[in-house]
């Protein structure tokens, strides 16, 4: 027995306290063990934020705000009035600037066409179920020995569902050339091409910016965004080796510096009196060329109006 305070006796010894040393001993591996288990953490979490902010669903998602942002827009103006409209036409503008940031810096996704993801070519992948040969494997057909035309033979011809009605070798080409597009990696960009593609996803919000500032009756806008558009071409026309979706995405950027014409102040002032004079003078002089002509006028002011329809 030993006495504790002088009165209290206990039935056991009481030990000595712990070393100092001793503890720090027995403390290290657990500590070790807790920066080991947050070091993991924190790599599987970066791992499963980079999974979970793939490529493709950046891109779906891209997809998605092209879809729908004239009818926000139009939505937007509805309900909550032209405040509103600007509101909702600054925050979509705003989220396809960072997608196609994070999709040009972090993906190196390169020049971005537009639609961001390949439409789906039906007639191509539609393939017969109950043929006997494969997808890789050329089509039997018969081949005319005085005319060398190639005939579908009728005992290998696909249900009637599934056939399509072009010459055997022209859905081979097409499927060979969307694999060959869908498989081609973008071509890497150097610092002068990242800048005028940087140019490129930030003119909206530097023409937003400018219509705040000076308002839409001004210029400045109008300049900006043109001096904007025309730098991001020419420092991109020196590229070579560019996909056919590059060329072609370069190509409709091109054309669409035509929408400068449509585009207000210059529509106003310019544009609209001599476009609406061209269309009343083909309606009536032209016979047929009002049934377009005339419905083509009263929509064009509506579809000037729109934001997104003019400088989308």
């Amino acid at each position: 027995m030993r006495k504790l305070g002088g009165n209290l006796d206990l039935p056991f010894k009481v030990a000595s306290p712990i070393p100092t040393s001793c503890l720090s001993w027995c403390t290290l591996p657990l500590t070790c063990l807790c920066c080991s288990m947050t070091g993991s953490f924190g790599r599987s979490f970066e791992k499963s934020f980079l999974q979970s902010l793939s490529q493709q669903k950046l891109l779906t998602w891209l997809s998605v705000l092209e879809c729908v942002e004239v009818f926000m827009e139009m939505g937007a103006a509805k309900v909550w009035g032209e405040v509103g409209r600007w509101l909702v036409i600054a925050l979509i503008q705003l989220a396809k600037a960072v997608l196609r940031m994070f999709l040009l810096i972090w993906f190196k996704t390169g020049i971005q066409t537009s639609p961001p993801i390949v439409p789906l070519d039906r007639e191509t992948q539609a393939q017969p179920l109950d043929g006997d040969h494969n997808l890789g494997s050329p089509e039997p057909s018969y081949v005319g020995k005085r005319s060398n035309r190639v005939v579908r033979t009728l005992q290998n011809s696909p249900s009637l569902h599934s056939r399509h009605w072009g010459a055997p070798q022209q859905r081979e080409i097409r499927q060979k050339q969307q694999q060959e597009e869908l498989s081609t990696p973008p071509t890497p960009l150097g610092l002068q091409e990242t800048i005028a593609e940087s140019l490129y996803i930030a003119r909206p919000l530097l023409h937003l910016l400018s219509l705040g500032l000076w308002g839409q009756r001004s210029w400045a806008p109008w300049l900006l965004s043109g001096v904007v558009d025309m730098t991001s071409l020419s420092l991109l026309s020196d590229r070579k080796n560019l996909t056919r979706r590059e060329r072609l995405e370069l190509r409709r950027r091109t054309i669409l510096l035509l929408y400068y014409l449509l585009r207000s102040p210059f529509y106003d002032r310019f544009s609209e009196a001599k476009i609406l004079f061209l269309l009343q003078l083909l309606a009536d002089h032209i016979p047929g060329i009002g049934l377009v002509a005339r419905p083509l006028m009263d929509y064009l002011p509506s579809w000037q109006k729109i934001y997104f329809y003019s400088w989308g």
